[in-house]
Formats: structure tokens, sequence, C-alpha cells
């Protein structure tokens, strides 16, 4: 039995399904989970002292790699300080800074634990500011596990096949309507059934947990439109795009503006931070300013935001890494796409291989794809040193760790692998 093998039985005793976040516990392809001891740059290593190249990067927040020099000083010399205070600090301000005076659309942010807060407060807040109760959200994109977004859900919900949880009451979901990601004259039919009814729009501008799906054309603007033209507040989730597809998000990249953003990790160099924020006449909104109550203990933790500063800072005084991932992110889904038959979609550094031959831009497309085939792909992935999303749902992130030679090595030992599998 190996050293990850006898670590996984022990956690079996102690923790649900033996893990801390479900999609960890390799269901979906079956076989157990290596437990990862260490991760520098491209790298991580498991306790057996097997080395994988890394493709998930802690599920995308790593975008200057593992343990980034500058980051990791700046967490060393933020612990000398303390851990946590509970209280107001410098850091906060500056990180809330260095967002505000570079974003254009984010005027305000608060800062919360995760991405899951940061959706459920901002959600609150559409809510508060229009006076309005109804959401509309998108069949198979992942807005964390908050009640109300446990509907037709993405990533590990998505994996399982259980998109609505048990333990969500009738009415947590009452309010949130389900539309087709891609589709405006789907979302066009929920607005007219529901005439001032709906207070916000939420989406994944990428789709990205059921598997990497980008917007078709006019899809943004289209529902930027809508929402104005019926008072609603357009929502866009950059947990995973934020700061990645470019410093300004999907906003940015896509140019298309939405009322409010939420943040996850990424914005906390990869350590649990969440952010919401947009215009200041509705953030002005949230309390001790405004009626809508949001609180967090650890919000705006000083060891948090020292990482997030590094990482932030980093990225505005490099620009050229946008240019170096997004650009190994379309070699990268190219040269896949020369040696299989199967549909590759890729955004920038996002990217993912479904196992169908058929298009994938929506949550009924994504479910095409053959998940047996993708966890045989997986395992011999594994197998290679290569570690990727152990879901079919998932995508594969580039960071600025990850080199040329890394991604060729990548898409040969990719060839081989669909080869041997076929």
């Amino acid at each position: 039995m190996s050293i990850s093998e006898t670590w996984f039985a022990r956690a079996q005793n102690v923790m649900p399904g033996g893990v801390n976040s479900p999609v960890r516990a390799f269901r979906s392809v079956g076989g157990g989970p290596r437990f990862i001891r260490a991760a520098k740059g491209s790298k991580i290593y498991d306790v057996d002292g097997n080395e994988y190249l890394d493709y998930i990067g802690s599920w995308g927040p790593m975008i200057l790699g593992h343990a980034h020099e500058e980051v990791e000083a700046a967490v060393m010399q933020a612990v000398k300080n303390g851990l946590s205070f509970g209280a107001c600090s410098e850091p906060e301000v500056r990180l809330a800074e260095l967002v505000c005076g570079n974003i254009p659309h984010v005027e305000m942010i608060r800062m919360v634990s995760s991405g899951t807060e940061a959706v459920m407060s901002a959600l609150r807040l559409a809510r508060g500011y229009t006076r309005r109760d109804k959401v509309i959200k998108f069949a198979g994109c992942y807005h964390g596990h908050s009640d109300s977004m446990l509907i037709k859900a993405g990533s590990g919900a998505l994996t399982f096949g259980v998109p609505d949880s048990a333990g969500v009451t009738k009415g947590a979901v009452a309010d949130t309507l389900s539309a087709k990601y891609n589709d405006l004259d789907n979302v066009r039919a929920l607005f007219a059934e529901n005439k001032d009814k709906i207070a916000c729009v939420i989406v994944e501008p990428v789709a990205a947990n059921m598997g990497v799906a980008g917007p078709r054309d006019g899809f943004l603007q289209g529902l930027r439109d809508l929402c104005d033209a019926n008072g609603s507040l357009l929502i866009f989730d950059e947990v995973i795009t934020g700061f990645r597809l470019c410093f300004g998000g999907a906003g940015q990249y896509f140019g298309v503006i939405p009322d409010l953003v939420t943040y996850g990790k990424i914005i906390g160099g990869g350590m649990p931070v969440g952010a919401y924020g947009g215009k200041k006449e509705i953030m002005s909104q949230v309390s001790p300013l405004g009626p809508v109550y949001q609180a967090g203990t650890l919000s705006g933790n000083p060891v948090a935001m020292a990482a997030g500063i590094a990482a932030l800072q980093y990225l505005l005084d490099h620009p050229q890494v946008y240019d170096k991932i997004n650009a190994l992110g379309e070699y990268m889904a190219q040269e896949i796409r020369k040696r299989t038959r199967y549909t590759v979609n890729q955004v920038g550094s996002l990217l993912s291989l479904f196992f169908t031959e058929e298009t994938v831009g929506d949550y009924d497309e994504a479910l095409r794809s053959d998940t047996a085939k993708y966890a045989a792909y997986f395992h011999k992935m594994l197998e290679h040193g290569i570690y990727l999303p152990p879901a079919q749902f998932e995508a594969v992130f580039i960071s600025d760790a990850h080199s040329r030679a890394d991604v060729d090595h990548t898409v040969e030992t990719i060839g081989k692998v669909l080869q041997e599998i076929e």
C-alpha cells in the first residue's frame, strides 16, 4: 500500500469521503487521490515521492506558479506580525486600493473568505439594492455551495450527477431561475415571464465548471442589454476568470462591464480569500453604510492580504505574464487538436479536452462527453507524471511557471495516451 493510500484510509475514518472537498476524492475517475506534500513552480510532489507536472494550480489561483518567491516572502513577513487580528489593518486597505485603482468597474470592494461567500453576499446585495427577489443563473455554471445556487450546478455537483443537493429546501431555490448558457432567447423568455421580479443575472463569463465553454459572440453583451432594459443587475462570477484572462478579468477581456463582480482565492495569491465589488452606488448599500448585512471575522486577514498584494502587484508590474500564458493556452489547444478528433475548448490560459466530437457550448452539450474515457485518460496521464483535473467537467489551468517545454511534453504525452485508450 502506498503512503497516499494509507493516508486516504485514515482520512475516510474522520472526514466524509476522506476529503474536505468532493472532487478531490477521485470518485468520478476512480482510484484513490494522491496526497500532496509540496509544490514549486509548475510541479507538485506527493507523499510517495512522485513528481507531477501540475495543471490544476489549486484550481486556478496559482497563476504565477506554486510557492512564487515574492508571494512567499510577503507571507513570511506578515506572519511575523500575527496571524489574525479581527480588526482593521493596513494590508486590507492596500489590497482594496490596488484593485479599485486598476479596475475601473470595481469602485468599492468588500473582502470575504471564499468565492462561495463572495457570491452569496453579492446576491444578497443585488436583491437589497433592487428590492426584487428572483435571480437568473445558468445550468452548469458553479457559483459555490450556498443554498440558492445549488440548482443545476456545475463543478463537483455536475461531476457526481446530482446538480441539486440534499438539505436545500424548496424555499431556498424558489427564487432561482435556471437558464441555458449561451442562449439569449432563453434568458429573454425568463425576463418576460418574471417582469419586474428579476434582481440580477449571475454568470460565469467563461463557464469553467462544466469544462471550459466560452461565451458565444454577443452573449455577454446581450445579458448586459437585457439587464439594463429590465432594471436588473449583471453579476460576473470571476472566481475563475478574475485576474486570469487579464488583470481586469472578463469585463476588460470581453469589453462588457458588469454591475458587480465576485472573486475567489486568486485575489489572495492562492490563500483562502474572496471578494465582491462593483459600482460605488451599489456597494454603498452594504453594512455599515447601508441596510444589506454581511460580516466576517476573518475577512481581510492580514496574511492573506499580504499574499494578495504581492501577487497582484507582480501581475501589474509584469503584464507580459498574460501574453505568455494566453499564448501557451492557445498553442496547447491547437497542438492537442492535431492529435485527436475530440473537442478542445480554450479561452486564454483555460482549456478543456471533452471526450465528444460535438461542439460544447452549454451544459447539455457538455453532458454528451464520455466520462469513462476521460477517467482512463486521466489515470494514464497521471502514470506519466501529469496531474490533470480528476473530473471531465473541470478546467486545465496554465501558469506563468509553465514553460513551452512543459506544454510540448504534455501534448506529446496526450497524443500517446489517446492512442493507448482508443
